[in-house]
């Protein structure tokens, strides 16, 4: 299956945090979108890696997303080695997409810093018809980062007001993250603290300059390339 677009997180939740309306919007609109988590947040101090699992699968259908996928790769132990390289650079060649979203390289988590360099590495490595010869290699495509934890720079936004219930429906899909419920054995942690909140203030901040009620936010390594700056929309 060949997508338009392919999130990757280093764990399940991470998209759906920092972009689950820009992927509702995208799906909506027709377009095939596909999530791909490296590990299964084994690691996690709530939950387990099978009610994670089934939690991801129910948020990627509130999506509408094509495909999710899972890589294994150890929480906690991302690192940058050949054998994770690889992983993530056949994952890209698997699905040949136009545009791939990482999260953003600066974060409090050291997974998603890890995962963002992997991803960014493997976009470059996809191109290279000599790297791992067995799998044909596809064009690069354009790369756009992420906010989970911590906002950085941000080169662009994303009106995502019409599906911001949508986001937090897949939000709400991680009950054994984002909600401590009675009888559970769940300890406190900056999940099930009120961070929906925090991420629903986040992106309302993101959005308020351009006097839009929920935006989501991205950077980029590049600049963008515009035609004419008269045909995009108004700034007011």
């Amino acid at each position: 299956m060949k997508l338009d677009i392919l999130v990757f997180g280093a764990h399940a939740d991470d998209a759906e945090i920092g972009m689950a309306g820009t992927i509702a919007k995208h799906t909506a609109a027709g377009l095939k979108v596909g999530l791909c988590d490296l590990t299964a947040a084994e690691m996690s101090s709530n939950g387990t890696v099978e009610r994670r699992k089934q939690e991801a699968q129910q948020a990627a259908d509130v999506l509408g997303a094509a495909v999710r996928t899972n890589l294994g790769l150890p929480d906690r132990g991302l690192y940058m080695t050949e054998e994770h390289l690889a992983a993530v650079t056949a994952e890209i060649r698997r699905f040949a997409p136009a545009v791939v979203f990482a999260p953003y390289w600066e974060d409090r988590h050291p997974d998603h810093i890890a995962c963002s360099k992997l991803v960014e590495e493997a976009v470059f490595n996809a191109k290279l018809r000599k790297y791992m010869p067995d799998k044909p290699a596809v064009p690069a495509p354009l790369l756009y980062f992420y906010f989970i934890n911590d906002l950085g720079r941000t080169d662009l936004i994303v009106d995502v007001t019409e599906q911001y219930a949508v986001k937090e429906q897949a939000l709400s899909c991680y009950r054994s993250q984002f909600e401590k419920a009675p009888g559970e054995d769940v300890v406190s942690t900056p999940l099930n603290e009120g961070y929906i909140e925090r991420v629903r203030s986040r992106d309302m901040l993101l959005g308020q300059r351009r006097l839009i009620p929920f935006a989501e936010g991205f950077a980029t390594r590049v600049p963008h390339a515009v035609d004419l700056f008269l045909s995009g929309g108004r700034a007011e």
